[in-house]
């Protein structure tokens, strides 16, 4: 890492630390190769990140013949699991909605029973090994976006637990953030997978592109978009959060023609929901990164 880099790079790792964050990034240049990153290669629990290789998979069975995208999916009512949830979990009479349209909702305002009703078509262990099939390593799906254990309803304790029960190595007393058995990925992970999608790769073209106009349609914007959305530019973006994990990754392709992938993987010490400052946080390390690489 050059001495520039390395400078960059500490003060921004100093930064997270004092907002209470430890952080995995990675920014790539997606013309040239080159990238920049914080600890990129640590595995991360990724919620709702996982959403992007279903979307894959599903459009993947599509074009192979195995899915119909017109087919209807009856969706049952539930209770949603948290008063700021949009979408399916809202609604309180069974729905009939097409897998492409469920691909909408699940990626574009990140609806959990859209994804399930699409994991109930196309199971975690065939997303991975779709993955796996178009070489892209490094995301694990194990299971669908319900709760492998219900977390406590009291969203403090939630947090409190969520921070104070890791275990010695890679576990974690609550299987929704133990990255040994829950739906995971890296910093690096992620970029790889937005570079088969944005360049030329073994993923269907047309998988691609469905792929890339619904992450272009992404209404969650709050963490990175703020630095990235400009009338010079386009972001398309898929956010994660999981009690105190807060993520996003995207692209930033600028009118200049330079196209860069982004992600951001964080998990922070401070039990509370609500961390406005530490997701504007989040943007402002991913676009010095950026800044840093595309000067």
């Amino acid at each position: 890492m050059a001495e520039s880099d390395s400078r960059l790079v500490g003060g921004l790792r100093k930064r997270l630390a004092e907002a209470g964050l430890s952080g995995s990034f990675l920014v790539r240049d997606l013309i040239g190769g080159r990238e920049i990153g914080i600890d990129p290669d640590v595995i991360y629990p990724v919620a709702s990140l996982v959403k992007v290789p279903l979307a894959v998979a599903v459009l993947d069975r599509i074009h192979a013949g195995k899915l119909d995208g017109a087919m209807t999916v009856e969706v049952p009512p539930g209770p949603p699991t948290s008063g700021f949830e949009a979408g399916l979990s809202q609604f309180r009479h069974p729905a009939r909605i097409a897998v492409d349209d469920l691909l909408y909702l699940a990626v574009a305002i990140s609806d959990n029973p859209a994804a399930d009703a699409l994991f109930d078509l196309v199971p975690p262990a065939e997303v991975t090994g779709v993955l796996r099939g178009y070489g892209i390593a490094g995301i694990a799906v194990r299971h669908q976006m319900r709760d492998p254990v219900a977390a406590p309803t009291d969203m403090r304790l939630a947090q409190t637990l969520a921070i104070g029960a890791r275990e010695a190595g890679l576990g974690h007393g609550l299987p929704q953030i133990d990255v040994t058995r829950a739906n995971t990925g890296s910093a690096r992970a992620y970029v790889d997978l937005l570079e088969a999608l944005w360049t030329p790769s073994a993923v269907l073209r047309e998988v691609a592109g469905r792929v890339r106009t619904l992450m272009r349609a992404n209404i969650m914007r709050q963490r990175l978009g703020p630095d990235f959305i400009s009338d010079a530019s386009d972001w398309s973006s898929k956010t994660g959060t999981l009690l105190n994990f807060r993520h996003e990754v995207g692209v930033v392709e600028h009118e200049d023609g330079s196209v860069f992938a982004v992600a951001a993987l964080t998990e922070s010490s401070v039990p509370a929901a609500s961390q406005p400052a530490a997701e504007a946080l989040m943007g402002h390390v991913a676009r010095a990164l950026h800044d840093h690489l595309r000067e």
